[in-house]
């Protein structure tokens, strides 16, 4: 279960085997971390639609030796996204499941492209040849795909799943490796104005135009930070919930948290510093959180936490589908990065990779509670965005790669594992496999923030706090180990250079591979 993986000069970190070996062919081709990411990313598209897809988003940290940029490729609402018609059919939020207008425009590939301008060396038809050949050829399907398969099978163009009824199966993916070849061929307009973007279109039934598939959808922006452990964490700013990650670490290293993990004041601090740093997160993610951040609101904040009993937290506003992958190339560039899949009935499902030496992380929306608003004229679906993260030493160096999946839970489960690395010394085996909590819900796993005070505290068997935290005065509720609390993934640059990497044991099939 604790099982850290080493090697001296690269390695990939995935939820798939098959797509850690086809980032690790990159690296040994001579690519980039982000030549690694993409092809990585690529291949998650293909085998694991449930998690991400080409029908994505991506949100990206790069290291590449001396600085942290970041990039969001998040998508924009179509042209034809009106808020006032979504109310004038009772709508409050954007619907979860079944509805195009909860769609963005995908920005997975346009993060592609630009990951691909400014880090890349190989040919991108290269980098997607490993994609293509496993959805033209097929690929076995995964346990944790087989879960989902029959329903998708049941969807408008879901027959590639109709066949599947074990693990192991084989799954060939035809419309995916169209698309593939098409971007492999003519670029990013062969798949956002070819067989892909017209379906998208018509699908859409005036939510879309070919004008919104048109204008490339990623952009390089600052990355967020914050000093914790002695190291400075990064994260992606809004529309990202990356601030929620920052914010708890900030809060939490100012506490005085037990030496143990296994203590229940550990997780209740943890669970508290979440719960103080995301109450107001409706009301605040789509502002500048820079002043969040601001060391006077971190002391303001933490000021209300108590180590003997749950903080009552009143109303938000009152004081008070996704997977990641990681690379580190052997020249130190580094990747953090996580993708999401679009909802079924869209166009495709979504993935996402990280890569060498340079640093990359990204991160693609949930579609499942964004919240529409008006936007220059448009308008903006805001959804929960997933936040990869990425560690530097104080000299500025890389220090670590890590991110995962899990909608609202995702900044949660990043709090665990970063306190577990950097403030307990463990390795990345241990504390990625670790038992986890996190604040849920019992809804669609995107609405902990509605009503932050109703929050169950979910405990992962093999925690032991349970009877710890209920006297604390929280309500808990004991879930099997496994995918509810996330696929996290770590690559950590040891001080002699040697790289320390481990795939989540709950995504089944991950793998950290190195070379």
């Amino acid at each position: 279960m604790h099982n850290t993986r080493y090697a001296p000069s690269g390695m990939v970190c995935s939820v798939d085997h098959l797509a850690s070996a086809a980032g690790l062919a990159m690296l040994e081709r001579g690519g980039s971390a982000a030549d690694a990411a993409i092809a990585a990313n690529a291949v998650l598209a293909v085998v694991a639609p449930h998690m991400c897809g080409l029908g994505g988003d991506l949100f990206a940290l790069v290291h590449d030796g001396a600085t942290v940029t970041a990039l969001n490729a998040s998508g924009r609402a179509g042209s034809g996204a009106d808020p006032a018609r979504l109310r004038a059919e009772g709508h409050t939020r954007m619907p979860h499941l079944h509805d195009i207008r909860s769609v963005t425009v995908p920005g997975c590939v346009d993060g592609w492209a630009s990951l691909h301008g400014r880090h890349g060396r190989l040919p991108m038809a290269e980098l997607l040849a490993p994609a293509i050949r496993l959805a033209s050829a097929g690929f076995p399907a995964s346990p944790l795909m087989v879960a989902g398969a029959a329903s998708a099978a049941r969807r408008p163009g879901g027959g590639d799943f109709a066949s599947v009824r074990a693990a192991g199966d084989r799954v060939t993916r035809p419309g995916v490796a169209r698309a593939l070849q098409a971007l492999a061929g003519h670029g990013r307009n062969g798949f956002y104005l070819g067989e892909f973007g017209q379906g998208l279109v018509e699908a859409g039934a005036g939510e879309y135009v070919e004008a919104d598939l048109a204008a490339p959808g990623a952009d390089w922006v600052e990355p967020l930070r914050t000093r914790a452990h002695g190291h400075d964490v990064w994260s992606m700013p809004p529309n990202s919930q990356g601030y929620l990650l920052l914010m708890s670490l900030a809060i939490a290293e100012g506490l005085d948290l037990p030496a143990s993990p296994s203590h229940p004041v550990w997780a209740h601090l943890l669970a508290e510093s979440a719960r103080i740093a995301g109450h107001d997160r409706l009301d605040v993610l789509h502002e500048d959180t820079k002043d969040l951040l601001d060391p006077a609101e971190i002391t303001r904040r933490r000021s209300r936490i108590d180590s003997r009993s749950r903080l009552r937290l009143g109303g938000p506003g009152q004081d008070g589908d996704t997977t990641y992958l990681c690379v580190i190339d052997g020249d130190g560039m580094g990747g953090s990065r996580s993708s999401s899949r679009t909802r079924p009935g869209s166009a495709a499902w979504c993935s996402s990779p990280v890569r060498g030496s340079t640093c990359t992380t990204a991160a693609s929306a949930s579609r499942s509670s964004p919240v529409t608003r008006p936007s220059t004229g448009r308008a903006a679906a805001r959804p929960t965005r997933s936040p990869p993260a990425l560690i530097t030493r104080p000299d500025g160096s890389l220090r670590s790669v890590v991110g995962t999946m899990g909608g609202d839970a995702q900044p949660q489960v990043l709090l665990q594992v970063i306190t577990r690395l950097l403030r307990h010394g463990e390795e990345p085996g241990r504390a990625i496999a670790a038992p986890r909590w996190r604040l849920g819900t019992g809804g669609t796993g995107f609405d902990t923030w509605d009503a932050p005070d109703d929050a169950v505290l979910d405990l992962e068997e093999g925690g032991g706090w349970s009877d710890g935290l209920a006297a604390l005065g929280h309500r808990v509720a004991a879930l099997p180990y496994g995918s509810s609390f996330g696929h996290a993934h770590l690559i950590d640059v040891r001080p002699d250079g040697m790289l320390a990497g481990a795939a989540d044991p709950r995504s089944l099939v991950g793998a950290a591979i190195g070379r």
